[in-house]
């Protein structure tokens, strides 16, 4: 029984994975709110040691920013990653083979098993879908890193100037 109901959960969750990709991407919907909330709520869970060092609050679409933040938390963890840090997404898993980097982000292309391949290409799209990109920057045996650009209007100014991201890769 243990086995049927594990297999079947694996299912619902593919199934769920493959309408959200199948779906149109929704219009993003920006509203204000403290970052570190939302990392604190993808931590647990995902069960993952999450670092946040950004601006306290930010102009997004929630919703969206949590599916890219748990697809790569939880692809980070299916990697054997014990810490993700966030925005520039760095985890400690072993690493993406070179020869996967081209298709990393198509659906359906997941080399891992169980994995579907929707994850990155979700989170991809969600993020285009707010005016943004996410890109593999680095990736050895010590683990993967990977940017999230967003624009700078979606950033909450402190104190009159926005948050600048550092962007010497």
């Amino acid at each position: 029984a243990p086995h049927i109901v594990r297999s079947l959960e694996q299912s619902v969750a593919l199934v769920q994975s493959m309408m959200d990709y199948l779906a149109e991407t929704p219009s993003a919907e920006p509203v204000r709110f403290a970052m570190k909330d939302l990392v604190s709520e993808i931590a647990d869970s995902a069960k993952l040691d999450i670092s946040y060092e950004g601006p306290a609050q930010v102009r997004l679409d929630r919703t969206m920013m949590s599916r890219i933040l748990l697809n790569l938390a939880r692809n980070a963890v299916h990697a054997g990653a014990g810490r993700l840090g966030v925005i520039d997404i760095a985890e400690d898993g072993p690493g993406i083979p070179r020869e996967q980097w081209d298709d990393l982000f198509l659906a359906f292309r997941s080399k891992q098993r169980g994995g579907t391949g929707l994850g990155l290409a979700i989170a991809r799209d969600l993020a285009v879908a707010q005016g943004g990109a996410l890109k593999l920057t680095r990736s050895t045996e010590d683990g993967s890193e990977f940017r999230l650009q967003l624009p700078m209007e979606m950033f909450a100014t402190v104190g009159g100037s926005a948050a600048l991201a550092d962007d010497r890769r």
